[in-house]
């Protein structure tokens, strides 16, 4: 009994082994971007027919919610903090998310599910086994929950509980107001967008079709590049789908349409030696306006140095028009993929900068360059040079700032608890030393006692009736 209790235990700490890194990562790639996660949900909405009846602030609030959830409860698992109900919410969740993936691998209505972001990309079926893997072991540990050893006492663990929370509240937040600070996406900072469009010689070689859905008299229809209507129709939106499997490199459907000619200007842009502005907005009429002013003044600064600047979008010209009379834009519009776009920068509006077709620059509308850093021609400012790679140090500074202060609760509360320990023990050393001291002076009265009850009549008693005879006989 005592052996199979013992493995039993082995098991839930093997499944807590296996949960606590996938729930940790999945959780923190999902915080650190938030808005990538409400695309993904977005996708989901749309697959089961929600389209219009989910705001986008429920999808993002769902987003930071859900990388929420997963982290706290990777970490909350690693210390096990709230043993039970923290297996109660495992359990909950793999319960959800299982039935859900194998739908996915049944009917791929979606070819990725965003377990883990654009970090690392499982097939349908893939995430699938390992969601089985994971319930299974939610469900040993929800069995026996208390099979967990702590980390911690049970008098700190608020601190880990709340510090948690408030961490990765924290990452989504400065995520969502600057971009994220781990880019995974095939158009990072470094990255020739027109190297990642090649495809290797020999490689299998796919076929995508692309749909642009147009509107003309209140009417929408479908249109593909063989039968795209005249300049009548107002472009609305379109869709890249894949038709033919092969190889398929990182960046499979950029493009860029000058809307005011309908040119194809896409070799040109990546071609080009030199620096190229993007403004990057999926949809302009969700775009925050609020720096609009600052756009045009780089807009001016690009015109007076001679580089070139383009807006990219999705949107249709009733979007663009009322962008330019909110704005003011002099700039030129190009028509790009939303897709690609949403891809692109995690900002809309955001801003790219390209030198000979390599993105060297990423800005959200909020941190926009101003005068002060545009203070010369790109060439001779530090905007102007590919930034040094800064992985190594962001990774740090996740260590310094969640896994050190941890570590150091973790080291001074086994330290106290170890010196309570020891506490106690030397207290009950002393006491049964105590104890021991007292219980031999109480025997050793208690002999005295007995061996003054066991001894003849005094001699004094005798030596007074020898007195008082005498006085009888005088």
């Amino acid at each position: 009994m005592i052996k199979n209790g013992r493995w039993l235990k082995f098991l839930v700490n093997v499944c807590r082994a296996v949960v606590v890194p996938l729930f940790i990562f999945s959780g923190f790639v999902k915080a650190v971007d938030p808005i990538g996660t409400q695309y993904k949900i977005d996708e989901y909405v749309e697959a089961v027919g929600l389209v219009g009846y989910v705001p986008d602030f429920v999808t993002l609030l769902m987003s930071v919610a859900l990388g929420t959830l997963e982290f706290t409860i990777g970490v909350f698992m690693l210390f096990a903090i709230h043993r039970r109900t923290t297996a109660r919410l495992l359990l909950i969740v793999m319960a959800v998310m299982t039935p859900i993936t194998l739908w996915l691998a049944l009917g791929n209505p979606i070819s990725d599910c965003g377990c883990f972001g654009d970090a690392v990309k499982l097939t349908n079926w893939q995430t699938f086994i390992k969601n089985v893997i994971l319930l299974a072991a939610a469900i040993i540990i929800f069995k026996r929950p208390d099979d967990m050893p702590r980390l911690l006492s049970g008098t700190n663990q608020w601190i880990v509980s709340n510090y948690t929370v408030a961490f990765v509240l924290a990452v989504a937040g400065y995520s969502l107001y600057t971009l994220p600070e781990f880019d995974f996406r095939p158009y990072h900072i470094g990255a020739n967008i027109k190297k990642g469009m090649e495809i290797p010689p020999g490689a299998p070689q796919p076929e995508f079709e692309t749909t642009f859905i147009l509107e003309k008299n209140g009417e929408r229809r479908e249109f593909n590049i063989d039968n795209y209507p005249d300049s009548t129709w107002t472009f609305i939106d379109s869709k890249t789908v894949q038709t033919k499997a092969g190889y398929v490199p990182p960046i499979h459907d950029f493009s860029i349409i000058r809307r005011s000619d309908e040119t194809d200007i896409t070799d040109s842009i990546l071609s080009r030696k030199g620096y190229t502005f993007l403004l990057i907005s999926p949809h302009l009429e969700q775009a925050d306006d609020s720096r609009f002013d600052l756009i045009n003044q780089l807009y001016d600064y690009a015109h007076d140095n001679g580089y070139p600047f383009y807006c990219l979008t999705a949107s249709g010209d009733t979007g663009v028009s009322r962008w330019i009379e909110q704005t003011g834009a002099d700039y030129p519009f190009c028509t790009t993929d939303a897709t690609t776009l949403q891809t692109m920068i995690r900002s809309n509006p955001g801003l790219i900068l390209l030198k000979d077709g390599t993105v060297i620059g990423k800005w959200s509308h909020n941190r926009l360059p101003d005068e002060t850093q545009l203070n010369g021609r790109l060439e001779n400012i530090a905007i102007g040079s590919m930034p040094a790679d800064e992985t190594g140090r962001k990774i740090v500074y996740v260590l310094l700032w969640f896994v050190l202060p941890l570590t150091l609760l973790t080291i001074a509360d086994r330290m106290w608890a170890w010196s309570k320990w020891v506490r106690q023990k030397e207290k009950s050393i002393k006491h049964i030393t105590t104890s021991t001291l007292k219980n031999k002076n109480e025997n050793e009265k208690e002999n005295r006692s007995r061996q003054l009850e066991n001894e003849p009549e005094p001699a004094r008693g005798r030596s007074s009736g020898k007195r008082t005879q005498r006085d009888t006989d005088s």
